[in-house]
């Protein structure tokens, strides 16, 4: 027992070998290609992005938010019920040594799974991470099956409305940054849209699936949404014709005081609820300024099933002619709600952390700067490099490299050619195709005069500063542009 115990100790030990594993070779005829619903981005593209992603960031942090990060896996059971009839969509993983997995669907489910499991009742947070989902994509249209979603939330028991206020003015802040066209931010309230399923006569069991139904009003008419609850979700003819009614009304105070005195509407306790808090977002969304772009509309549903409170959802407007007084939505670019429910699916005694958020959708957005750039032509700087340290005769190389490490050490944004001896018009030629905007030129001359010469590429001025001068004529230069 001892020699084997020895044996396998000396084994464990031992240096192991790589195991020899041959490479595939792609099969002859086969397209090299990224999977269905995804996509590389090149550097041009992560450019536009990051700037994008930089307007989202500056708002979210201008109202007080801090980032966090959670793991790209959830357990299944985590995500599994929360997303309606979209649950069908999550990726489940292989059986992960005793743990079924799950990609994340959404950033709001393990948001609430950090609330729960850190005991955290009041955070204000954001959130910018790859979200997956087992979609058909519609890559045009900025649909895709792995895409970033960047969140906005506020955890806490509050006085009504103020957050939720909050979030509607967020949206309205960054989609007007962003100058993406004319928007409009449909509000509704979950509680309104139980009351009037409920005084529509449909069961309880029904309203979700209902809803989801409803949510589709946007994308297709009436009639389609009226033979899917009839044919599909099992709903008598006449309570779809009632729900019409109400769903398809929109507008904004008039219709809140207009609901609140409706005879049926005004008897269903969660309804009432509804239209309370409905009046006071729009109190303090005309304090704000906005209301001219706010609809309340009652078609929105947002089929999302943590949903408790008010919801909303941006959409982006076209004009179809100048006949046509009321414009066409192209596409929905944000979205949100209140979930007071979801932290307690959570917590082992079921504790509730109150909560209100809002997801930007970037790719949709990114896709529309991203047509605009390509019909524009403008070109993208996919680099920060503020100067090129470039040589203007042979054998200078280690005056560019002393040169370049003391610019680096300084903090200033520099590249050379990697090449001993390169022609000084080839690193004029880089520096206008990438757009650096300066270049510092080392010479046999300017060595003896201990100088630099710093040509200003767009207008091709140049003028000698002194060595010790140098960095500080790059900072004013460069701050200027």
């Amino acid at each position: 027992m001892l020699r084997l115990r020895l044996a396998a100790a000396a084994w464990c030990s031992a240096p192991r070998r790589p195991l020899s594993v041959s490479p595939r070779r792609l099969a002859a005829g086969s397209a090299l290609k990224t999977p269905k619903g995804t996509r590389d981005h090149p550097p041009a593209q992560v450019a536009l992005r990051d700037r994008l992603v930089g307007t989202v960031v500056a708002c979210f942090k201008r109202h007080g938010a801090a980032a966090i990060d959670t793991p790209v896996l959830e357990l299944r059971e985590t995500l599994m019920g929360k997303y309606g009839d979209n649950s069908k969509l999550i990726y489940e993983l292989q059986d992960q040594g005793g743990e079924l997995l799950a990609l994340r669907y959404d950033l709001t489910v393990p948001f609430a799974r950090y609330l729960a499991m850190n005991k955290i009742t009041n955070i204000k947070r954001y959130h910018i991470a790859k979200v997956y989902r087992r979609d058909n994509p519609a890559t045009t249209r900025g649909r895709y099956r792995e895409f970033y979603q960047c969140d906005f939330d506020i955890a806490g028991q509050f006085d009504p409305m103020l957050p939720d206020a909050e979030c509607v003015k967020i949206v309205h802040e960054i989609l007007s940054d962003l100058q993406l066209g004319d928007f409009l931010i449909k509000v509704n309230d979950r509680r309104i849209l139980n009351g009037v399923l409920a005084v529509c006569g449909i069961p309880e069991s029904k309203f979700i699936t209902t809803c989801s139904t409803i949510d589709k009003l946007d994308k297709v008419p009436w009639e389609y949404v009226k033979n899917e609850m009839v044919g599909e979700k099992g709903l008598s003819p006449e309570a779809a014709d009632r729900i019409g009614e109400y769903v398809q009304l929109h507008g904004g105070l008039d219709l809140i005081e207009q609901l609140l005195q409706d005879p049926k509407l005004s008897q269903n306790k969660l309804a009432k609820e509804g239209l309370g808090d409905m009046k006071l977002l729009f109190e303090y969304l005309t304090l704000f300024g906005i209301t001219g772009k706010i609809s309340f509309d009652l078609s929105l549903a947002r089929g999302l099933d943590y949903y408790t409170g008010v919801i909303y959802e941006a959409v982006l407007l076209q004009q179809q002619n100048d006949h046509v007084e009321d414009p066409v939505s192209v596409g929905s670019v944000a979205g949100g709600g209140r979930y007071d429910g979801l932290v307690g699916m959570f917590d082992p005694k079921g504790r509730k952390v109150p909560c209100v958020g809002v997801s930007i959708g970037i790719e949709r957005i990114f896709s529309i700067l991203e047509q605009r750039v390509e019909a524009s032509e403008e070109k993208i700087r996919t680099t920060e490099t503020q100067v090129l340290v470039a040589s203007a005769q042979k054998k200078l190389l280690e005056e560019r490299l002393k040169l370049i490490s003391e610019l680096w050490d300084a903090g200033i944004k520099a590249e050379i050619l990697y090449k001993k001896n390169p022609k000084l018009l080839n690193q004029l030629q880089y520096c206008e195709d990438t757009g650096i905007p300066l270049v510092a030129i080392v010479g046999e001359q300017e060595l003896k005069d201990g100088v630099v010469k710093l040509r200003v590429v767009a207008t091709r001025e140049e003028v000698n500063i002194r060595r010790e001068n140098l960095i500080e004529e790059i900072r004013m230069r460069t701050s200027q542009l």
